[in-house]
């Protein structure tokens, strides 16, 4: 009985302290030192299309490299490559059977420089009625990559024009959207459609943790790379002394804890679900990185998604603290929180629903399609004062508490990354207002 009792204690002893060799992995030292690449200045602030995004991914694919992670789809390149492209619009003709539609009330979402169909063109022709959701439907036909016809009924005529926001940058793609605004349903129809296009790329960087038992389930873990670059003047027009927007907060300290985590979770090797670390493009300027990389995933095959955004300043409630986006809407804050009992450290609802944080971030596009993806903070949203600003530097933010707010999210994801638990998912029936928040109670213990 001695015997046994010996070993189980050796057993213990040596879990223990295997376990805190790979938490060990996650020091301010290496917080540090990742956080102080991203954000110098020779990174030139990171903005969306610049030389200083695309150094900045090279660094970050090298350290996904370094750790081990596979690359996406087993090329050996980190990088999720694509393309956005810029139209200008020429013109467009429509007509319902050879009587012609008001150009004003044709708008045509394309890649195609020009663009002739009819109602055998093998377009499925679709209609958004009175009393639809006028938003959530469009949306809907947008993203699902096929070619759709659709009929907007003539009460939405007042949102109609808002559409062309759908215009601005476009994934390059061979399937076109048409919204037509009308009280018709033609038999037969025509439309010819002519724009220019600049085409640029972008890219994520994306490295991924195979799970052993669970492959085709995801776990996700993500921050955005990009910031604003290189600003001559401040939003008031006053001429800045330092016109580099280093974005050390916004968002390398969300990359860096990316990087950490990728970093812990290959060291620990026992991960069941497929871990996927992501670095995402152009958030600051619509989020792109973020949808095009959502329209990769089968959103029922995605259990979890942890975005990290803005952890190098203290919460609203000092250190070992952060807050969820989103908190009311799924119960893993809650499952996060039991993780990290006895550890001193509270994961708090959101402080700030009037900014519609859930809906700012990229966790955004997962969550709108039930996805339990939530945003992970603890910027002072209402009194952040280096936020989109040249003052937001490395200095400003505190490496021991940005590193304990790691190991944080490392040890609440056990559960999930384990297998062991799921969160509930979003309930996209209520994201046909975006806006609402439910009352949530605190931590237990805590008070806001």
């Amino acid at each position: 009985m001695k015997k046994i009792s010996l070993v189980l204690l050796l057993i213990s002893i040596t879990t223990f302290l295997f376990a805190q060799k790979e938490a060990n992995v996650i020091n301010a030292k290496e917080v540090e030192r990742i956080e102080k690449i991203l954000s110098a200045d020779d990174m030139e602030g990171r903005k969306t299309f610049s030389k200083g995004i695309e150094k900045a991914a090279a660094f970050i694919a090298d350290e996904f490299a370094k750790t081990g992670l596979q690359s996406w789809n087993h090329t050996g390149n980190y990088l999720q490559a694509f393309a956005m492209v810029k139209p200008k619009f020429i013109s467009a003709d429509c007509s319902f059977g050879g009587v012609s539609v008001a150009t004003r009330d044709v708008i045509v979402v394309t890649c195609k420089e020009e663009l002739k169909i009819n109602e055998q063109s093998g377009y499925e022709k679709v209609t958004i009625t009175a009393g639809a959701n006028f938003n959530a439907e469009a949306r809907k036909y947008l993203t699902a990559n096929k070619n759709y016809f659709v009929l907007v009924d003539t009460v939405f005529a007042k949102a109609f024009f808002n559409l062309t926001r759908f215009k601005s940058q476009l994934y390059k793609t061979d399937k076109s959207v048409v919204f037509v605004l009308t009280a018709q349903n033609p038999a037969t129809y025509t439309l010819e459609a002519k724009h220019q296009f600049t085409e640029q790329s972008l890219a994520n960087v994306l490295g991924i943790l195979p799970g052993k038992s669970k492959k085709n389930e995801y776990v996700i873990f993500s921050g955005h790379y990009d910031h604003l670059g290189i600003m001559g003047k401040d939003r008031l027009g006053n001429v800045l002394a330092d016109s580099i927007f280093n974005g050390a907060n916004d968002d390398a300290a969300g990359t860096t804890a990316v990087i950490m985590l990728a970093k812990y979770f290959k060291a620990l090797n026992n991960n069941e679900r497929t871990l996927i670390f992501v670095a995402f493009t152009a958030e600051e300027v619509g989020g792109f990185g973020a949808q095009y990389f959502s329209r990769q995933f089968n959103p029922e095959d995605v259990k979890a998604m942890f975005n990290i955004e803005m952890i190098g300043t203290e919460s609203k409630w000092g250190k070992n603290s952060a807050y969820i986006t989103g908190y009311e809407r799924t119960d893993m804050g809650k499952m996060l929180q039991g993780n990290l009992a006895g550890t001193g450290f509270s994961f708090y609802p959101d402080p700030y629903p009037a900014q519609n944080l859930f809906f700012r971030s990229d966790n955004a596009t997962l969550a709108r399609l039930g996805v339990p993806a939530h945003t992970i903070s603890t910027s002072k949203m209402d009194s952040e004062p280096n936020y989109h600003t040249s003052g937001d530097e490395i200095g400003t933010l505190d490496m021991e508490n940005m590193a304990m707010i790691i190991k944080s999210i490392a040890l609440s994801a056990k559960g999930i990354v384990s297998g062991k638990e799921t969160p509930s998912r979003v309930d996209v029936s209520e994201l046909n207002n975006p806006g609402a928040s439910r009352p949530v109670a605190p931590p237990a213990g805590k008070s806001q």
